[in-house]
């Protein structure tokens, strides 16, 4: 309909036709007429009258018609791709191929200013963008997902006229993808042309199926910023589990005590540089390490003691060691020159006790500086005696104080403040508090530790302190009542105690725990684990929620199942031929969502990829009332082949000829290997059947075996000898026999020599013999009677000596008995010697007729051929 109505509006504006004629070519043809149609690339030459459109395909040099060979040849071609259509230059095979994505027309048959959609690199699910198309062209493998009113049609296939489709024929684009992934991408992976599922931030996974360390979520959003682990993964609720530690101690060499700006360690109180070179790593002078590895003070008195048991190494002048407890120092009593012992509260002035310092409770001077113990509350804190605030706390000093020992104290390795609240005389140093920790460490109920413990989070206020989380929660973080856990059997569902999971959710582990993106309803939180599909991807396949079946099938809500389109249709909405939305047969294009015949006017038939005939594309008026086009411009080239070009080959390298040569020899070489082999095998089947004819090898049974196994006696070694040399002398008589088979098949005249014999004595030189091999080297028969040479070739015969030729297994050599005596004549022997004898010698001229008449030796009958063994 489309293309005649085109045809006539062509025909009345004939003369402005004729000037502006098109050629549109696909591999093996072109049409010259009138189009709209932009898909494609357009070839240009100054020595062609016309610019030509090639239409999706691939080109070759020598593609036909001449045409398209001219272009595709010429060095001055240029070249001008339509939207999404790659090219600049002609390469054989030249390519014409839309980029992976979408381009739109907007009129049908590719007709119009073509915009293309690249494919994304970002899912675009659940998002609609109208499309105001009449024609769509796809690249391979790359399918949409369109809404047509209330129908999610998946396009395949190029679509040359958007009404033939079924439903509305507004499109609105919900989706595009790639089909090169196997398996197919999870919904935050977008699947690239090369077949590979590119994951945007904060996806990992092969098909991007799962949250990086450090993202959570269903879709996989960063945590929060400050936290160095947090509840990540995909379901995971991102509260922050432990926070950034900022200038740590070991970004200064540091153990116990704080980095500064300048990079110089400061430490706790009683901790010093050790000496590998790690600040703060060992206890100073006058403090000892402790069992809880913390760097306590010595004993009063005490200038260096020893750690882990704080025995007082060395004392302070005017100390001794105390001789019950070697962790003290006792003073020295101040006496006076009288021989007086001064009381506590004074010290000797000489021939007096003078009072001591009202700071001091024993002294050893007048001054403040002088006081051995101090007085009711006041510590000593090195050679002077402090007052402690109300928490314990040394004046001047992070130190507290210590009643036991009547100095300041050092507060724990990890504490950088401490107290202990309400202090009084009666404190003790077990109820010191951490009131500051190193960074690193976080404050539990007092104590500076590396996490907060179960049934506590870090408050977000000072990122410090260790709170506890409210009775319903087993565990909480970020907020007293956010709860990871729950106490009473309950579950714990984003941070809110329930008792059973909302819809998305699943239970593992006493917690509702989101479902991967994909699905609606899952059994666990993978992406296979799916139970039910959302409606952007309906199929359920093997646990996994795809968006689409494969190509010729659909996807039936009614069963939830993928079902298979008519075999009219290469792809389909609905079951039934009136649902395609692309044709199966090369012969048929897409009419009102049923596949028709093409009739494509004499062309070459549907183009592949476009599902349109290029008859359509191109109108080619006729002259009316005739059924002959209109005459256009002549373009040279449409109609004829492309010329053949031959390949002109190049010379072989020297390197090209050596493998060549090299391969025929191992080939050659191989097959010889094969016919030796093969004919070793069959020599030996061949003597192994000789021996079994002639009983050689003998019977085998488990005597002989087990005689074998343990071994021979001489005489059955000698044995075996003999039966070796048995067999080789067999072998020689068969082949003698063998040759003198090949003598028989000679013509008569020849048969008629006598063959040596190798039975007969050995007495010396055998006259007939040498009378028979000049018999052989005579002419014959015909040519002794009628004087005329001998037609054909003398027959080669062995040469021999004076003597008859003697086996290589003779009498004389077959054994030691045999070579001392002389084998008897048989009868058969006996019976030729005695007719032989007598016979008179024939002259030397004479040979042939004397073997021409043969001796008798015995008749059919009477007494003479009754005695002739041969006869018998």
């Amino acid at each position: 309909m489309i293309s005649s109505v085109l045809a006539i509006v062509l025909v009345a504006s004939c003369a402005y036709a004729q000037l502006n004629s098109s050629v549109v070519c696909i591999a093996g043809q072109c049409l010259q007429g009138f189009t709209n149609t932009t898909i494609g690339t357009t070839l240009s030459s100054p020595g062609v009258a016309s610019s030509v459109l090639l239409l999706p395909g691939q080109y070759s040099s020598s593609t036909n018609p001449a045409l398209l060979h001219q272009l595709l040849t010429g060095s001055s071609t240029t070249v001008s791709p339509s939207p999404g259509f790659n090219g600049s230059s002609v390469s054989s095979p030249f390519n014409v191929a839309l980029q992976p994505g979408l381009a739109v027309y907007p009129q049908s048959l590719y007709s119009g200013s073509a915009q293309f959609i690249a494919l994304p690199t970002t899912p675009v699910s659940n998002t609609s963008t109208p499309l105001a198309a009449s024609a769509i062209s796809l690249s391979t493998d790359v399918w949409i997902a369109v809404n047509s009113g209330n129908n999610r049609l998946i396009l395949w296939d190029s679509v040359p006229d958007v009404a033939q489709l079924p439903g509305t024929p507004s499109l609105s684009l919900t989706d595009i993808q790639s089909n090169a992934c196997s398996p197919q991408c999870a919904g935050a992976g977008v699947c690239s042309s090369s077949g590979q599922c590119v994951c945007p931030a904060g996806f990992t996974g092969a098909s991007c199926e799962t949250c990086a360390p450090g993202f959570f979520g269903p879709s996989c959003q960063a945590c929060p910023a400050g936290c160095t682990t947090c509840d990540d993964g995909a379901t995971g609720s991102g509260r922050c589990l432990s926070t950034t530690v900022t200038n740590p101690p070991s970004s200064c060499n540091c153990l116990n005590g704080e980095c500064g700006t300048n990079g110089q360690c400061t430490c706790n109180s009683g901790w010093t540089t050790a000496d590998n070179g790690t600040a703060c790593a060992k206890c100073a002078q006058g403090f000892f390490l402790d069992g809880n590895g913390d760097c306590s003070v010595c004993q009063l008195g005490c200038g260096q003691c020893a750690d882990g048991s704080g025995i007082c190494v060395s004392c302070k002048t005017g100390f001794t060691q105390d001789a019950n407890d070697r962790t003290k120092c006792d003073a020295v009593q101040s006496v006076t020159s009288t021989g007086t012992v001064c009381p506590d509260g004074s010290f000797s002035s000489g021939t007096a006790c003078t009072p001591c310092s009202p700071s001091c409770k024993t002294c050893s001077g007048p001054t403040s500086n002088d006081c051995i113990l101090c007085g009711d509350g006041q510590f000593t804190l090195g050679a002077n005696c402090v007052p402690t605030d109300g928490n314990g706390v040394c004046q001047g000093s992070n130190l507290v104080a210590n009643n036991n020992k009547h100095v300041c104290d050092s507060c724990p390795a990890k504490c950088t403040s401490c107290q202990i609240p309400n202090f009084t005389v009666a404190s003790t140093i077990d109820q010191l508090q951490c009131t500051g920790c190193l960074p690193g460490s976080v404050l539990s109920q007092g104590k500076c530790v590396a996490s907060c413990p179960s049934g506590t989070f870090l408050s977000p206020q000072d990122n410090l302190t260790c709170t506890a989380c409210s009775s319903s929660c087993g565990t909480c973080a970020g907020a007293a009542d956010f709860c990871l856990t729950c106490a009473s059997n309950q579950l714990a569902s984003n941070g809110k105690c329930v008792s059973t999971c909302p819809t998305a959710t699943f239970s593992s582990a006493n917690s509702c725990l989101s479902c991967h993106s994909d699905c609606a309803t899952c059994s666990g939180s993978s992406f296979n684990q799916c139970s039910s599909c959302p409606a952007d991807r309906p199929v359920l396949t093997n646990g996994r929620c795809l968006p689409t079946c494969s190509k010729a099938q659909f996807f039936d809500r009614t069963t939830g199942s993928c079902q298979s389109c008519d075999s009219s249709c290469s792809s389909c909405s609905a079951s039934g031929p009136s649902s395609c939305l692309a044709c199966a047969s090369s012969t048929s294009v897409l009419r009102g969502g049923s596949c028709a015949p093409a009739n494509c006017n004499g062309t070459s038939g549907v183009i592949p990829g476009l599902g349109v005939c290029l008859s359509e594309l191109v109108a080619v008026p006729q002259a009316s009332g005739t059924s002959s086009p209109i005459p256009l411009p002549s373009i040279t080239g449409i109609n004829t082949p492309a010329p053949v070009t031959r390949s002109s080959g190049r010379p072989l390298a020297w390197w090209e000829i050596l493998l060549m040569a090299l391969g025929c020899a191992f080939i050659f070489v191989f097959i010889l290997m094969l016919w030796r082999r093969r004919m070793r095998r069959r020599r030996a089947k061949a003597t192994a059947a000789f021996a079994a004819a002639k009983n050689l090898n003998g019977p085998s049974s488990w005597g002989r075996r087990l005689l074998a196994l343990f071994g021979r006696t001489p005489a059955q070694r000698a044995q075996r000898e003999e039966l070796k040399l048995a067999k080789l002398r067999h072998t020689e008589t068969e082949r003698h026999a063998r040759e003198m088979d090949k003598l028989s098949a000679l013509p008569s005249y020849y048969r008629r020599v006598p063959a040596p014999r190798y039975d007969e004595e050995d007495e010396g030189p055998d006259e007939n013999a040498t009378r028979r091999m000049s018999a052989l080297s005579a002419g014959s028969v015909y040519s002794q009677v009628t004087g005329a040479p001998r037609r054909a070739p003398d027959v080669r015969q062995p040469v021999r000596g004076p003597e008859p030729m003697a086996s290589r297994f003779s009498w004389t050599t077959s054994g030691s008995s045999a070579a001392s005596s002389k084998r008897a004549p048989t009868e058969a022997q006996r019976y030729a010697n005695a007719h032989r004898q007598g016979k008179p010698e024939s002259p030397e001229g004479a040979r042939g007729a004397y073997w021409m008449e043969p001796a008798r030796t015995g008749g059919s009958s009477g007494s003479e051929g009754s005695r002739n063994p041969f006869r018998r």
